[in-house]
């Protein structure tokens, strides 16, 4: 029998001591998204949060999970982590505010080849402040070193919301009619969708990273956090009637808009109304990338849709404006003889 000296679980490439410094470390950045409800502290088995009875007569639970996608190798490449997590919140908190639900808390899985302390608490850090803009608890989560499966450099991000609205404010799609009015608030780039793409453009042009794009580098323009709609959303949900939201994700205007049309409908949207960011422009011209192509890829400067009665739209806009966010008109609902909707572009 071959005898070996006594092996560790570090000897196995997984360092306890690391991760518990990194708990550590985050404790203040969690602290920072406490809000009310939050039961218990971090380190339990499970996190705590109570329901806010108080304010809701029929409190319905709307739940979202998302990741980052490869917008996390293009973080590797830039050796750029700070934002990375507001991406991941972004993208679950986005999802729910859909149905009219307002964030109670996230959770987070971290997976990675090496936990590197510096680039494990920028990626918490970032997570935090994306809770903090959306105004969720940060509750829990997960950090696993996992040697073999990535390689030291790699890691791999998931996000888990909970949220609440009351049944009776359910955004419905039902309640979308002919005639209704449809706003875009602007995205801040192409969020965390398409960077498969991206990165074969990336690829195929040959362009630094580094080179001025507008006012920022390509590289910055590409990294450029996901945009939070969550309070400018539920500020405009409590002033207007709005019938209902589209998030524009994966499939880009062409396949989200039509989640939320009701059969016998369609959304007509004039391209002309979406503004020009520079980084689709980039996109479009390195990658050779047809229109139709760029709108069922990405969100091409809309990250958000509203669907509401024609004469909701300008407090709509200016409630919006308020609360940082830009909003235009770009399109109404039209009736259609098909039970699928989709989205037609004039």
């Amino acid at each position: 029998m071959k005898t070996t000296e006594s092996l560790s679980y570090r000897d196995a490439g997984v360092d306890i001591e690391a991760g518990a410094s990194l708990v550590e470390r985050i404790k203040p950045d969690i602290a920072r998204t406490h809000r009310p409800g939050v039961l218990g502290g971090l380190g339990g088995f499970g996190g705590l949060f109570e329901l806010p009875t108080d304010r809701y007569k029929q409190p319905v639970l709307v739940s979202g999970t998302d990741g980052v996608g490869t917008k996390l190798m293009l973080a590797n490449l830039l050796d750029h982590h700070a934002t990375i997590g507001i991406d991941l919140v972004a993208m679950c908190v986005n999802d729910i505010v859909v149905c009219g639900a307002e964030p109670l808390f996230f959770l987070d899985y971290y997976a990675t080849g090496k936990l590197e302390l510096d680039k494990s608490q920028q990626i918490i850090q970032g997570i935090a402040e994306g809770c903090v803009q959306s105004g969720a608890a940060l509750i829990g989560g997960e950090t696993a070193e996992m040697p073999g499966m990535y390689d030291a450099d790699d890691y791999d991000l998931a996000g888990f919301t909970v949220g609440v609205v009351e049944k009776a404010c359910i955004l419905d799609k039902n309640n979308v009619k002919a005639g209704h009015a449809i706003v875009g608030i602007t995205s801040s780039g192409c969020h965390s969708n398409g960077y498969s793409l991206v990165r074969k453009v990336l690829e195929v042009s040959g362009d630094d990273p580094a080179t001025k794009l507008g006012e920022a580098t390509l590289g910055e323009q590409l990294i450029t956090p996901t945009r939070i709609y969550v309070k400018p959303i539920l500020a405009m949900l409590d002033s207007v009637t709005v019938a209902s939201l589209a998030h524009i994700t994966g499939g880009g205007i062409t396949e989200n808009l039509p989640r939320s049309l009701p059969p016998h409908t369609n959304a007509v949207v004039d391209t002309g109304t979406i503004p020009k960011l520079p980084v689709f422009n980039w996109l479009q011209r390195a990658g050779s990338i047809t229109d139709t192509e760029m709108l069922k890829t990405f969100n091409c400067g809309i990250g958000m849709a509203v669907m509401l009665p024609e004469d909701h739209v300008s407090q709509a806009i200016d409630v919006l404006a308020q609360h940082g966010e830009t909003a235009v008109r770009i399109g109404t609902v039209e009736q259609s003889d098909e039970q699928q909707p989709l989205v037609r572009y004039v």
